[in-house]
């Protein structure tokens, strides 16, 4: 007897765009978002923001902080990062390049995408700095680039600093995130 093989459906930004609800699109595969955030992943979330914000602002960079915005990866792709930084100006609808910096602030329910999937996408799609925060054990993973091109992973333990738009350089506390 053979298989029949599983019928999986696949989608496009543009079925993405009429759906109701939160969504992301995963290779054509719909991944339906969960309930909203928790009070500590939000609160997380915008210290993170506020912090790079004001550091930016001070320096004159030209970037923008953004949270929870959709960012269309391709035809078949779209999610929707916690926190991102774009150097230059702001997209006037969803981002469509890719973000110098990408933070996933865990939870529960989306830990395991935002260590396997998330992590791999954004490493194929060359998002130099990748940022992990996990609010239960008030820790940061950090993914960057080496001098080759390739992410290195970094236990955060008290501080981080990055580079953002080639001559911007930010110092995230931990005691600021958490």
């Amino acid at each position: 007897m053979s298989a029949v093989p599983k019928y999986i459906p696949r989608y496009t930004v543009d079925d993405y765009a009429a759906w109701e609800g939160d969504w992301e699109l995963w290779d054509g595969i719909a991944v339906s978002m969960s309930p909203s955030p928790f009070g500590v992943h939000q609160l997380v979330l915008f210290n993170l923001a506020r912090e790079l914000g004001t550091q930016l602002r001070s320096q004159e960079c030209d970037a923008i902080v953004l949270g929870e915005t959709d960012w269309i990866v391709s035809r078949e792709t779209v999610v929707r990062p916690d926190v991102v930084v774009i150097c230059g100006e702001a997209p006037e609808k969803h981002i469509e390049l890719t973000p110098h910096f990408v933070a996933e602030v865990l939870s529960a329910s989306t830990a395991e995408r935002d260590r396997s999937f998330k992590r791999d996408l954004y490493d194929e799609q060359g998002v130099p700095i990748y940022a992990i925060l996990d609010p239960e054990l008030k820790t940061v993973q950090l993914y960057r680039r080496d001098g080759e091109g390739k992410w290195r992973s970094e236990s955060v333990v008290d501080s981080f600093e990055i580079t953002l738009c080639e001559d911007c350089a930010v110092t995230i506390r931990l005691a600021d995130l958490f």
